[in-house]
């Protein structure tokens, strides 16, 4: 996935309401962007901190610049878009590159499952069972190279892996695939104290069937892609 304009550099002011955080530009100017990440973002807020914008002139939209990347003080580059995890995702499906789902040719997105739910994705082919996978974004990492889902509670998360355990249980394949974009990252793990409902759900899917996957992604200033597997001990 590639950005659609050259990103600007700037510095973190503050992350607020969400939605908002304000940054200083290498122009001098401060801005005010969309951050597109609901999420608590640990350890990707603090002020100070080494970002990359995106600026657009789309009349309709508020804001005239969107929070993208940011870099760490050791370097290492960190994708904060919780909407690019599923857009490098149905790239790499549709391109075959992700080898334990490399035997489907059929992706369809957002298809209606569950109970008033919509699966990331479908996957069908031939003479194999449909294969429904979710995407999870994740860019949390507190120590060592270990990346960690969720950042904060998420009984949404909880409600999803519930029903991939339903479709499993039906004869398909059920998948839950991490996105994890953060360049530092080596090895995955639950955060089980930040949220220990969905660390239950997870060992009780994993029993199940439903199978996790977590793949780190490149992170550029020209755009991201999905990289390897990493391990889920």
């Amino acid at each position: 996935m590639r950005f659609q304009t050259p990103l600007v550099k700037g510095r973190l002011l503050r992350r607020y309401k969400r939605f908002l955080a304000d940054v200083a530009v290498e122009s001098g100017e401060e801005v005010t962007a969309h951050c597109p990440n609901p999420g608590s973002m640990m350890g990707l807020r603090e002020p100070g901190l080494r970002v990359w914008v995106e600026p657009n002139d789309d009349p309709k939209k508020k804001l005239s610049y969107a929070w993208r990347v940011c870099q760490l003080s050791d370097g290492t580059m960190v994708g904060i878009d919780t909407v690019v995890p599923n857009r490098v995702a149905k790239e790499a499906l549709a391109a075959r590159h992700i080898p334990a789902l490399a035997a489907y040719h059929s992706v369809r997105p957002e298809v209606a499952y569950g109970t008033r739910s919509r699966v990331d994705f479908l996957l069908t082919e031939s003479g194999l069972p449909d294969a429904y996978v979710e995407i999870k974004n994740v860019h949390l990492l507190r120590q060592d190279d270990w990346a960690e889902f969720p950042d904060c509670v998420t009984e949404r998360g909880t409600k999803h892996l519930r029903e991939l355990m339903e479709v499993k249980a039906q004869g398909a394949r059920a998948v839950m695939l991490y996105v994890i974009q953060h360049e530092g990252c080596a090895r995955f793990r639950i955060a089980e104290d930040l949220d220990p409902a969905y660390a239950a759900a997870f060992e009780e899917a994993r029993a199940a069937g439903v199978e996790m996957l977590a793949h780190r992604c490149h992170v550029t200033l020209t755009g991201i892609t999905l990289g390897p597997a990493i391990p889920i001990p």
